[in-house]
């Protein structure tokens, strides 16, 4: 059974900012009380009570009941919402989610930013689920990257952990990957080609001894390498990092990957990235790599459609 996902503290701190960005864009206020919703205003009285459903309109993997949630207490608290699907849950189409209670005026005011940003959300956890469906028969496990809307990092790596799916490093802060570009300018500090790799995974680990008190993860902290050949790949597995990175291999290239990780260092992870898509991803799982990483999770996303259907109590 999946675990639950964790809607973190930190994850909380990014999506208030975000919601107070959304809510200052749509009334031109902060808050309710001090911006204006002037079609609401205009028809709408202060006093009238409804009820309006959150409905998925196809079948997916809900994520942003939580931002709700959030958004209600602390902008409209006098809203009541009644959860029907968690976030992680999967839906069918015409499901309810969830239902706002309390005074119509505030819940039409509130409906967009709370759509936006379990739509949003939505389209990440239910695309990061059809990837992990995929090869769930395998043991290889999708993982999200860096390419990320500014700013939503931490809601759409949530998201991708609604889905099913991994979360990479978080940023550039919490763990080391010597990428392409790294290695370009490296080669320009030492004498041989043949140094590159050993060298700067060499200065990575003691770096890392260096700075564990400063780091999240202290002298756990990963070191990852990028290689886009397979000599490249023999070099780094007599090194000390933790995982391998395979840029844009074949199929052909990732198999002999593993076999050539198998027979020197099987400690060391491989991970699979570039050309990942739903039409690939079973092909590159049975290769034997333990990671795919798939930056399609977030930045092809389409917005997942829900709608809020209204009830006046009678």
């Amino acid at each position: 059974m999946k675990e639950a996902p964790i809607f973190t503290e930190s994850t909380q701190q990014d999506c208030k900012q975000l919601i107070e960005m959304a809510i200052l864009e749509d009334i031109n206020g902060p808050d309710l009380a001090s911006g204006v919703d002037c079609t609401t205003a205009a028809i709408v009285p202060d006093s009238v009570y409804a009820k309006a459903a959150f409905v998925s309109r196809s079948k997916g993997v809900i994520c942003g009941i939580e931002v709700v949630k959030l958004a209600l207490q602390q902008w409209a608290p006098n809203i009541q919402l009644t959860v029907h699907v968690n976030d992680g849950e999967p839906v069918d189409a015409g499901q309810t989610i969830g239902v706002m209670s309390g005074l119509a005026h505030d819940i039409l005011t509130m409906e967009r930013t709370c759509l936006n940003f379990m739509c949003r959300l939505s389209g990440i956890s239910s695309l990061t689920s059809e990837f992990v469906g995929k090869i769930r028969e395998t043991s290889a496990c999708v993982l999200d990257t860096r390419k990320t809307t500014p700013g939503w990092r931490r809601l759409e790596k949530y998201a991708v952990a609604c889905g099913g799916g991994m979360n990479h490093r978080m940023g550039l802060y919490d763990a080391i990957m010597i990428k392409d570009n790294h290695l370009a300018f490296f080669r320009t500090q030492v004498r041989e080609e043949g140094e590159v790799i050993p060298v700067a995974i060499q200065n990575a680990k003691k770096w890392i001894g260096e700075h564990a008190a400063e780091l999240p993860d202290g002298n756990e902290t990963v070191l990852q390498l990028e290689v886009d050949t397979l000599e490249q790949l023999r070099v780094a597995l007599k090194t000390e990092c933790d995982i391998v990175l395979l840029d844009n291999m074949s199929n052909e290239q990732l198999r002999e990957a593993v076999e050539i990780r198998n027979q020197l260092s099987p400690e060391i992870i491989l991970e699979a990235s570039g050309g990942v898509n739903l039409d690939t991803i079973v092909k590159i799982a049975k290769t034997g790599v333990e990671r795919i990483s798939v930056g399609a999770v977030t930045h092809s996303a389409t917005n997942f459609d829900i709608g809020l259907d209204w009830e006046i109590p009678q």
